[in-house]
């Protein structure tokens, strides 16, 4: 009997694994970056703190992904309180930002690098993706802050030089903010 059941033992424990190497319909939860490691994919899900962000307001900042699950929501955090204006809907922001995409950790796009800010018109309605839309409004003049955007609110299907389904990590200084007219 003793071995009836360690041979059985060892049957469920063969098949539990043969399923957990890729027999399972269900989507990976790996961070995209295509690599086959065997370090098991985050399960956790990202926090604003995880994101360490060095570097002061008007220069090029230095952002840290970390190893957690990108989450579905917008992260919104402020790094430096700004003391000016603050965007509102219908207003237009002068800003700098910086792209850095979540899966392979590599900064896309900088408008610090480029020394030209951007000026996103019409906040709230802005032709800017939706993170962007929705996250700068409450920036202040002289303020920094952290934006994860999830696919949904960003790229989606991708486009723009963006991978389908990335989440976009940025960090965007306000630079000016003119209230709409």
């Amino acid at each position: 009997m003793r071995n009836v059941l360690l041979i059985a033992s060892l049957a469920l424990a063969a098949a539990t694994g043969l399923t957990a190497c890729g027999g399972s319909a269900q989507p990976s939860l790996g961070t995209g970056t295509g690599s086959s490691s065997n370090t098991p994919a985050p399960t956790t899900p990202c926090k604003a703190d995880d994101f360490k962000v060095t570097g002061d307001f008007g220069a090029a900042p230095k952002v840290e992904i970390p190893a957690c699950k990108p989450t579905d929501e917008l992260i919104v955090k402020d790094l430096v309180q700004g003391t000016g204006a603050e965007v509102k809907a219908g207003s237009t922001a002068t800003v700098n930002y910086q792209l850095t995409t979540f899966s392979d950790k590599k900064v896309l796009d900088s408008s610090f690098k480029r020394g030209q800010p951007f000026d996103v018109e019409n906040v709230g309605q802005a032709q800017v993706i939706e993170g962007w839309n929705e996250g700068i409004i409450g920036l202040k003049e002289k303020g920094r802050r952290l934006l994860v955007v999830p696919p949904a609110k960003g790229y989606g299907k991708g486009g723009q030089g963006i991978k389908p389904n990335e989440t976009l990590v940025f960090v965007i200084d306000g630079v000016k903010v003119t209230p709409a007219a």
